[in-house]
């Protein structure tokens, strides 16, 4: 019994026909785990950007209290609030010391507000900070103000 080439090939294209395609059943489960697994994604990985903003945050205001503290070594004094933190961009006027300023560029914060200074501060000698999320005073969790205090 030898089955000939050409009912072979029949046989061959009918089975290939029938198992050609994903059923609809097969996509939709494929969907919802694709859904489910980007769910756990987002709920784990949000939270930790906020907390990465924050932590920029209080890096940059420990990096423009520091550039504050070199200021007041070499002349002597904290900017005032007329000067504001710009002065920290340039080497001071006469100085032979430096030649660069104490930081190379004035961040901003993470949500695009730019930091405050206040000499004298409430909370110290000077307060540098950033009004949070909400870019207003005071607030709570990612609301919060973030400063040198």
């Amino acid at each position: 019994m030898w089955i000939s080439l050409r009912k072979l090939k029949k046989i061959y294209a009918a089975a290939r026909r029938e198992d050609a395609g994903f059923s609809l059943i097969e996509l939709m489960v494929v969907i919802v785990i694709i859904g489910l697994l980007t769910t756990i994604v987002v709920v784990n990985v949000l939270p930790s950007q906020d907390r990465a903003m924050v932590e920029k945050a209080r890096a940059d205001v420990r990096l423009i209290e520091t550039a504050l503290e070199l200021y007041r070594l070499d002349v002597k004094r904290y900017p005032t609030l007329e000067e504001g933190i710009d002065v920290l961009l340039v080497p001071p006027r006469g100085s032979s010391v430096r030649s660069e300023g104490y930081i190379k560029s004035l961040p901003t914060d993470p949500w695009g507000n730019q930091y405050q200074y206040l000499y004298p501060g409430d909370h110290g000698r000077f307060d540098v900070f950033s009004y949070g999320a909400d870019g207003r005073v005071g607030g709570e969790g990612l609301n919060a103000d973030i400063g040198n205090w």
